[in-house]
């Protein structure tokens, strides 16, 4: 009898040593683009530095390409704990608050040094709205600056009208309504079908979107106008945070901060390369001619108008503070 007892500790020893010594905490993280995107590639490494900074504590599994949730339920999902943990473009909420549409207003910030300008005026009333729904903001990253995509000549804004126009957001059904186009609501996932399928033929979005959907299978001409550079955000559902031990939260933070100074260094080495693929597949990369860009300069006019009038004296204030860092 005691021989068992002795072995039997022995067994439930080994068992304990065996075992990991901490409860390992598991995140999802459901996001949009395909997984070879940047901002994809960007999560991953986020995922695999708060591993290690966190020291096996929280696992985060990345799941790209609108998989887990298509992506205008991402943001629902994380508040309501689905996810706890989620990548939107920004501007997709925008009928929920003005303030989430502010980066894809054309010309307000048109290169990357202005939408770092913009993004930190912005930043501090994205994080009180998140805040107000349970969600806490992480790090946000820019896409390349945007482009028309088509499949004839744009000389003038009078030459879109027609055009079914691939609209994901406020500002780009605002654009096709002002231009005379047929805004046809499409999320990045379903975009390379819709140009198959001939449901789209043009669209606004930068040179990263036209090279996951292989654009230049369906049409001819990128118009390189950089109207614009949308941003996608990081957040988390604060409860879930708060549930990490104060190491762990640290983890997130930290590789938060490593994974927003990376994706914007990202965005900006991969711009002048899609261009580039585009190119040689066949693709006219254009300048916009100066009829084409007047007539979008007076299209963001009328936006970013439309965009104050929502927004309130609170929009102005961003705008101001945009203006005052020297826009």
């Amino acid at each position: 009898m005691r021989h068992w007892t002795k072995l039997s500790l022995g067994l439930a020893g080994a068992l304990l040593l065996s075992a990991p010594a901490f409860a390992q905490t598991k995140w999802n993280l459901p996001a949009a683009y395909p997984n070879d995107n940047f901002h994809t590639e960007n999560l991953n490494l986020f995922a695999k530095d708060v591993g290690e900074a966190a020291g096996g504590k929280l696992q985060i599994t990345v799941h790209g390409n609108a998989s887990l949730f298509k992506a205008p339920e991402i943001k629902r999902a994380v508040q309501t704990g689905q996810a706890q943990v989620g990548e939107v473009i920004i501007s997709l909420h925008e009928n929920e608050d003005p303030i989430y549409g502010l980066d894809v207003v054309p010309f307000v910030a048109t290169s990357f040094d202005q939408a770092k300008k913009l993004w930190a005026a912005q930043k501090p009333a994205i994080e009180k709205k998140l805040a107000s729904q349970g969600l806490m903001l992480l790090y946000a990253i820019p896409w390349p600056p945007q482009g028309l995509f088509a499949k004839k000549d744009i000389n003038t804004v009078e030459d879109m009208k027609g055009l079914k126009w691939r609209a994901y957001n406020v500002g780009t059904a605002r654009i096709a309504e002002l231009v005379g186009a047929q805004p046809v609501t499409i999320q990045a996932a379903e975009l390379a079908q819709a140009l198959a399928t001939g449901a789209v033929n043009s669209f606004m979005s930068s040179s990263a979107t036209g090279y996951d959907t292989k654009v230049w299978e369906s049409l001819t001409h990128f118009y390189d106008t950089q109207a614009w550079l949308p941003k996608n955000m990081v957040f988390v559902n604060k409860a879930a945070f708060d549930a990490l031990d104060k190491p762990t939260q640290d983890a997130v933070l930290s590789s938060a901060k490593k994974a927003e100074e990376r994706g914007w260094q990202m965005a900006q080495d991969k711009t002048k390369w899609y261009m580039e693929q585009m190119a040689q597949k066949g693709m006219k990369v254009l300048p916009p001619g100066p009829e084409l860009k007047a007539g979008f300069q007076k299209v963001g006019e009328q936006l970013t108008q439309d965009w104050l009038k929502k927004a309130g004296p609170d929009g102005q204030a961003v705008i101001d503070a945009y203006k005052k860092a020297g826009m």
